[in-house]
């Protein structure tokens, strides 16, 4: 086989060697010769351009207006209707659109037909300190001139305007997130009010249970004593204090010290709350003891204090302490002892406040 790199005779002719045809091996092909726009010869389409460039600039200030407009003068209550809830979100969502639609639309319309389009080349130099910043600055101000904002005030006072009230849809929502919850995440309605007991309810209804319509294998969804009165805050407050309630035979239960009391003959009751995102752990496998949560398939252990023995849970479920009262019916010896639910930075130093 010839070498193809010694230049001899036998070499390929379809190979180039080194130093082989270096006069025009790479010749630049320059700069292509500018093709003028419409604007760049007529100043009448330079004005037209330049009016829609700001109707475009001014079509984003309206759709900012309109997201302000739909996100205060449609009040949504809880009594709302569903119309309601839907002509606010079409008029946010028509009016974000717009908002960005005019701002990008415009400035790349601007970009197209009004600014310099020629296209140059520049040799690389050495950079120097000071010759370099002098050198940025006149980039800058090649620019600002280029851009023809100073001697097209049209452009350049819609654009303040659109730019100026693009963020307060932004700001109107962050706006609405309200207070800080403080400590409410760490406190539900099982507390005892006024010295009194909660009494554990069957939900939805609220009526009592009473331990002895408890029986083994048999699951009630609870909720607190007095949640279906709530006129304000009721969903919220639910969320927090759903509980499970199951009796198991008190053999098989394995409390923790500290934890004995905390069941009444077998009966037992944790937060339905699931400890990874919140879903409800509604699931109850009779055999096994097992909870099931349906979302991600984090699996707890009943008999062992609701310990997570599958899924990607971290923590246990809250337990709930109960006892039975005079008239025989369950009740809420205090609240949880730790915040139901996933974690939050704030979890810790809350969990801490309610065991000390």
């Amino acid at each position: 086989m010839g070498n193809h790199s010694d230049g001899s005779s036998t070499s390929s002719s379809t190979v180039a060697t080194a130093g082989q045809h270096d006069e025009g091996a790479f010749q630049d092909p320059g700069i292509p010769p500018h093709r003028p726009r419409l604007a760049d010869k007529d100043p009448k389409a330079a004005k037209r351009a330049e009016r829609q460039v700001a109707i475009l600039f001014f079509v984003s200030v309206i759709g900012t207006l309109v997201f302000l407009v739909a996100y205060f003068a449609i009040d949504l209550t809880n009594t709302s209707s569903t119309k309601d809830i839907g002509l606010q979100n079409m008029l946010l969502g028509v009016g974000t659109a717009f908002a960005m639609l005019g701002i990008g639309t415009g400035i790349v319309h601007w970009a197209k037909t009004l600014m310099p389009d020629h296209e140059v080349s520049e040799e690389r130099h050495e950079l120097r300190s000071e010759e370099d910043r002098q050198a940025a600055v006149a980039i800058a101000d090649t620019i600002i001139e280029e851009s023809g904002i100073k001697r097209r005030p049209l452009i350049r006072n819609t654009l303040l305007g659109a730019v100026a009230l693009a963020p307060l849809p932004a700001l109107a929502v962050f706006g609405d997130l309200g207070p800080r919850p403080d400590d409410k995440l760490a406190h539900t309605m099982w507390a005892p009010k006024d010295g009194k007991l909660k009494r554990l309810t069957r939900d939805p209804d609220g009526t009592p249970i009473r331990a002895a319509d408890v029986t083994i294998g048999s699951a009630f969804h609870v909720i607190p004593e007095g949640l279906n009165d709530l006129e304000t805050g009721k969903l919220n407050e639910k969320a927090k204090a759903v509980v499970l309630l199951m009796r198991l035979n008190p053999d098989e239960l394995h409390p923790s010290p500290g934890r004995e009391s905390w069941a009444y003959n077998g009966i037992v009751a944790y937060s339905k709350i699931c400890t990874h995102v919140g879903c409800p752990v509604a699931l109850y496998e009779q055999q096994t003891h097992h909870l099931l949560c349906p979302c991600h398939q984090s699996t707890f252990d009943l008999t062992n204090e609701c310990a997570v023995i599958f899924g990607p849970a971290s923590r246990p479920l809250p337990q709930l302490p109960i006892a039975v009262d005079d008239e025989g019916y369950l009740v809420a010896t205090s609240d949880f002892k730790e915040p139901v639910g996933p974690s939050y930075w704030e979890r810790d130093e809350h969990e801490r406040r309610l065991n000390s």
